[in-house]
């Protein structure tokens, strides 16, 4: 079997021989693809507990820049070996030059437009940054992209990710509307524009919003009677029935490219907000709605959906949604035609 090096700029932790994530993109695809390839996983190394278990027997974890780049010269050595780099960053950056000097074609997976994630990190030096790192990655690697658009021009794979099976997508239950159950899935971090959701809720008793993605022992500021925080829910049973316990998914980020949690609202006939600077991610889905970034509007797109969300989730029911098993095949033969 092929051996395939997936290298990537997240955080991994290992406890008693078993490693962890918080992205569940970095569990899920890698055990997809260990099905048809050897799977060998390269990724920093985590101080922090992390909440997805890692079922791949390969992995390795460095805590330098120094040891991550040197494990990835020694796996050249290797002959027939193909190489997936997920998403552009400074350590995936020096991860692709160094492979293209020992003479192999990196392969990336662009999951997002990371001219407006450097962006919202950076400032107005992000795009330049990201620029340059983009523009020297592609010219000496193939690419794979979640979105025609995040190629910018450059020849590539477009796939669509998910998380979604059977189970997403049977059994759903009936929501109460009686009152406003706002649901974010997603890290606590400024550019997932979080913060800015909770300004927008702030004082409103009649709203209460449950946020999924908090880190294992990390501490964040929201204080908010109307809030509740929960760690990353690595169960997916449990993960579906907070979606069936809500009735409207916020997805407040200032940037985004394809994302799943949109999917898994929809799994769930749960309409979604999200706001005007993400409304190009919509595509052919039905039931996502866009608001402005202020308290009236705000207002007004969650009073039109509860007013007509019979037949909000009736038009829902239409989405044709991908599902996991699908994204792992259309990566796999992806990667074994390059």
């Amino acid at each position: 079997m092929q051996k395939l090096f997936i290298i990537s700029n997240e955080s991994i932790y290992e406890n008693d021989n078993k490693y962890f994530c918080d992205n569940i993109d970095l569990k899920s695809t890698p055990e997809g693809l260990n099905k048809s390839f050897e799977v060998n996983l390269i990724a920093r190394k985590s101080l922090k507990e992390r909440a997805h278990n890692i079922n791949v027997k390969n992995i390795k974890i460095f805590g330098s820049l120094l040891s991550f780049i040197s494990a990835i010269i020694s796996s050249t050595k290797n002959k027939d070996t193909k190489y997936l780099l997920i998403s552009i960053s400074p350590y995936t950056f020096l991860a692709c030059i160094f492979l293209k000097l020992f003479g192999k074609t990196p392969i990336i997976y662009l999951r997002s437009d990371g001219y407006g994630e450097y962006k919202a990190i950076l400032g107005f030096i992000g795009p330049a940054f990201y620029y340059l790192m983009f523009s020297i990655s592609s010219s000496i690697s193939k690419l794979i992209s979640c979105r025609n658009y995040i190629l910018k021009g450059r020849k590539g794979e477009v796939v669509s990710p998910s998380q979604l099976d059977s189970e997403w997508l049977s059994n759903i239950k009936e929501t109460n509307i009686e009152s406003l159950k706002l649901l974010y899935v997603g890290r606590i971090k400024v550019e997932k524009g979080i913060f800015s959701l909770l300004k927008l809720i702030k004082g409103k008793n009649d709203i209460s919003l449950t946020i999924v993605g908090a880190e294992n022992n990390m501490t964040n500021n929201i204080n908010q009677s109307n809030v509740v925080v929960r760690q990353i829910e690595n169960n997916k049973t449990n993960l579906i029935n907070i979606y069936d316990e809500s009735n409207i998914l916020i997805l407040p980020s200032f940037t985004e490219s394809y994302s799943q949690v949109i999917d898994e609202s929809l799994s769930r006939r749960r309409p979604v907000i999200i706001f005007e600077e993400i409304e190009y991610i919509i595509g052919d889905r039905i039931g996502v709605f866009v608001s402005k970034r202020n308290v009236e509007s705000f207002s007004k797109t969650l009073e039109f959906i509860i007013k007509n969300y019979i037949s909000i989730q009736e038009s829902i029911s239409k989405n044709k949604l991908p599902t996991k098993q699908k994204f792992i095949s259309q990566m796999s033969n992806i990667l074994k035609s390059i």
